[in-house]
């Protein structure tokens, strides 16, 4: 299987999300479907038993579909530095879930995002940089990216966060579709620019919609970083068995993959793509009509997990 080939079968999955970040930043937090903030979900309670890695990539903003996901889900985040709006302030104590903000280029306010995350403390990580070499997303080259980079350490030094980031996967930018050349390429612009230092990476982020992601995440154990796996599922649409192209397929796919990422000690976040999706061909839901798990949700729950986050 060639991994560049990875990148075209993802051309709905990137307009989806590249449409959501539009309208996620447009409205600072994003207006997203289904539901208010209101409504009757119970309490999570904190006896819960649940993977601290395990996570949502999916604009959540009912309350429902919060109370739902939280019994097994610990995190999500929306690809925008806040919340939908419709998410209540006490998500936290209520379902026992935390947001990760996410600085998807460099189109954002330093102010702004330093003032948020020193009025949220809850927040220990930032997210950084959506898929820089894929050209319908952040589309950023390893120099661009570098020049970028100092202004998420002064938020860090400002406000304490751990950087999660680059975002990377195979991608489609001439040159440097693979992440381990991008990478590599910028790290060597940033050392270049800053007096040969090393960038502050706290963890690296990658995306995978294909077998063999223990494969992919053994290419970046060089960096000497742990992981967060922020986009997962399986795309594979080739021939024959190997084809996901039912829920039972998808849901074996979810427990091999689930299990890569509990096993790992170097993985310390994960998180499914998606929630919610009316034109569903790869069966990667979570969730059904509001509030409702589908198969695949309830398995995702389901699943075993270490209990060392």
């Amino acid at each position: 299987m060639n991994p560049v080939s990875v990148s075209s079968r993802l051309a709905r999955r990137r307009l989806m999300v590249g449409m959501l970040f539009g309208s996620v930043l447009s409205a600072c937090g994003g207006s997203g479907g289904g539901g208010g903030a209101g409504g009757t979900s119970p309490a999570f309670s904190s006896t819960a038993t649940k993977s601290a890695k395990r996570g949502i990539a999916y604009d959540l903003s009912a309350a429902a579909d919060l109370s739902a996901l939280s019994p097994g889900v610990s995190w999500w985040y929306n690809w925008s530095a806040k919340p939908n709006t419709a998410v209540a302030s006490d998500y936290r104590t209520r379902y026992g879930m935390d947001f990760m903000p996410m600085l998807w280029n460099g189109s954002f306010n330093d102010a702004d995002i330093e003032a948020y995350l020193k009025a949220h403390t809850d927040i220990k990580y930032l997210l950084l940089l959506n898929e820089p070499n894929l050209t319908d997303q952040s589309n950023l080259t390893p120099t661009q990216a570098a020049a970028l980079w100092p202004r998420y350490e002064a938020i860090a030094a400002h406000t304490g966060v751990k950087l999660v980031g680059p975002a990377i996967t195979w991608g489609t930018m001439a040159n440097y579709s693979d992440p381990v050349v991008w990478l590599d390429a910028f790290y060597t612009a940033y050392r270049s620019a800053n007096a040969n230092r090393d960038p502050q990476i706290d963890y690296i982020a990658f995306h995978w919609y294909d077998y063999g992601l223990a494969t992919q995440l053994d290419r970046l154990v060089k960096y000497g970083k742990p992981f967060w796996v922020t986009e997962f599922a399986n795309w594979h649409n080739g021939d024959g068995t190997a084809q996901i192209d039912t829920v039972d397929k998808q849901k074996a796919q979810m427990t091999d993959l689930v299990a890569t990422c509990e096993a790992r000690a170097d993985v310390f976040r994960y998180a499914w793509f998606t929630g919610r999706w009316d034109n569903d061909t790869h069966h990667t839901s979570l969730l059904g009509a509001s509030g409702e798990l589908t198969a695949l949700g309830q398995h995702y729950l389901s699943l075993p997990f270490n209990q060392t986050p």
